[in-house]
């Protein structure tokens, strides 16, 4: 049975929302990955503060940690999507000038 003192933390909603839609962003080319998943970390932490402050008053701390988690994976798929992108592009330009002798 829930305690009826425990209240919503903010944004836990929002930060799953962000972290799940940045994994998906992060498949995506990388870029929108990053994006959501830095604002769902910006969002999260003044919600982090308040629960390692009171870890047992909050109701919804599970959503909470499972966006920042999903945030985090989708940072890090949003970095490896960009950095192959960027290797690509320069292996992409040395072949290219090889070819045509730039």
């Amino acid at each position: 049975m829930e305690n009826q003192l425990q209240q919503k933390l903010p944004n836990a909603v929002a930060t799953l929302i962000l972290g799940i839609l940045s994994i998906v962003g992060g498949c995506c080319y990388g870029i929108p990955g990053i994006i959501m998943a830095i604002i769902a970390l910006v969002i999260s932490a003044n919600s982090n503060k308040l629960l390692k402050a009171n870890p047992e008053g909050y109701s919804d701390a599970g959503n909470h940690k499972a966006g920042r988690i999903c945030a985090f994976i989708g940072l890090g798929l949003g970095a490896m999507w960009f950095l192959f992108w960027i290797v690509y592009v320069v292996i992409l330009g040395a072949a290219m000038s090889d070819i045509y002798n730039f």
